[in-house]
C-alpha cells in the first residue's frame, strides 16, 4: 500500500477513534455489533473461511445453521471487541476496575515468587487486549506481538497496549527480549492459537486436524523454567469482562527437547480448545488457522 494510502487509512482511523471515545460506550457497543455483522453479510471470504473452520471443528456434531450462528456471532463479538479496546483507552481508571473483575491472581503470585518470571498462553478469544489491564498489576506485562504492516496504525495499537499496562515484544526481537524479561522476573504473554509458516511451526492437533503452531512459549518454557499460566479475558453479561487465571503449569525436561516442545505445545493448545469449545463465539474463526499443513515426503 503507497504511504499516501497509510496516511488516509490513519486519518479514518483517527477520526473514528475520535467518534467512539465521545459515544456512550453501551452505543459503542452496539456500534461494534452491528459492524460485525454487515462484515458477516458482505466479506464471502473471511466469511466462507469462518464456516469452513467450524466445519474442521465440529463436523456434523452442530447443524449448518449452527456453524451460520456462531460464526455471525464471532463477527459481532470482534465488532464489539474493536470498539471497545478504543472506548476503554478514554475510561477512567474507577471505570475500568468497575468493568473489569480477576480470579486467581495468586497463580502469577506464585510464579513470580520463584524469580523466574511467568509465561501468560492465552489466545484470540474473549477480549485478550483489555486482559493486560488488570494482569498488568501484578508485576511488568509483556506480550509478544507482530507488528501491523501500516506502520501508522501500529503506532495507534502500540499507544493502546502502553495504556493498558502492556510492553510489546516484537517477533523480530522475541528471543533475546523475552529471555531478558523472565531472568528480570517479569511476566510474558504469547498467544498460540494462530497459523505460523511452515518453516517456523511445529504441529500438533487442535480440533482433530493437525496445525501449524508457534513452539515458542514451550521453548521459552524450557529454557527458562518459567510456569506456563493460562489466561482468559471474557465477557459478561453486565457488558463488562472477567479474567480468569489458571494454576502454573511446568513441564519437567525428560531430556528429549524436541518431544518436550512438541508435548507442551500439544497440552497448551488442548487448553485453549477446550475453552473455545465451552464458548465458542468468542474465538476468532474467521483467521485461516488450518492453512499451513504438513508437508508430503517427496512432494
Amino acid at each position: 500500500m503507497p504511504e499516501t494510502e497509510h496516511k488516509v487509512v490513519h486519518v479514518l482511523f483517527l477520526g473514528f477513534k475520535g467518534l467512539i471515545r465521545l459515544l456512550p460506550r453501551k452505543v459503542c457497543l452496539t456500534l461494534g455489533r452491528i459492524l460485525g455483522r454487515t462484515v458477516y453479510c458482505f466479506d464471502k471470504k473471511h466469511r466462507r473461511i469462518a464456516l469452513k473452520n467450524l466445519y474442521i471443528a465440529f463436523g456434523e456434531k452442530i447443524s449448518r445453521a449452527d456453524k451460520k450462528r456462531i460464526a455471525q456471532s464471532s463477527f459481532e463479538h470482534f465488532g464489539k471487541v474493536l470498539f471497545d479496546i478504543i472506548k476503554f483507552s478514554s475510561l477512567s481508571e474507577e471505570k475500568k476496575e468497575a468493568l473489569l473483575s480477576m480470579d486467581g491472581e495468586e497463580h502469577v503470585q506464585n510464579a513470580l515468587e520463584k524469580g523466574k518470571g511467568a509465561l501468560v498462553l492465552t489466545a484470540h478469544y474473549g477480549n485478550w487486549e483489555l486482559g493486560i489491564i488488570p494482569i498488568s498489576k501484578l508485576g511488568e506485562f509483556n506480550v509478544i506481538a507482530r507488528a501491523l504492516d501500516i506502520k501508522r496504525l501500529e503506532n495507534e495499537l502500540l499507544a493502546l497496549r502502553e495504556g493498558f499496562g502492556a510492553k510489546v515484544i516484537y517477533k523480530q526481537q522475541a528471543t533475546r527480549h523475552t529471555l531478558r524479561a523472565l531472568k528480570e522476573n517479569k511476566i510474558v504473554a504469547i498467544l498460540i492459537d494462530q497459523n505460523v509458516l511452515h518453516d517456523q511451526a511445529i504441529f500438533v492437533d487442535f480440533f482433530g486436524k493437525l496445525a501449524g503452531t508457534t513452539p515458542a512459549l514451550a521453548t521459552f518454557h524450557l529454557r527458562t523454567g518459567a510456569p506456563i499460566i493460562p489466561v482468559f479475558c471474557m465477557p459478561t453479561a453486565s457488558r463488562g469482562y472477567h479474567v480468569q487465571l489458571l494454576e502454573g503449569l511446568e513441564f519437567p525436561p525428560t531430556g528429549d527437547h524436541s518431544a518436550d516442545v512438541q508435548r507442551i505445545t500439544q497440552e497448551c493448545t488442548k487448553i485453549i480448545e477446550d475453552q473455545i469449545r465451552d464458548r465458542p463465539e468468542f474465538w476468532l474463526w474467521f483467521h485461516d488457522r488450518w492453512r499451513t499443513q504438513p508437508k508430503i515426503q517427496g512432494v
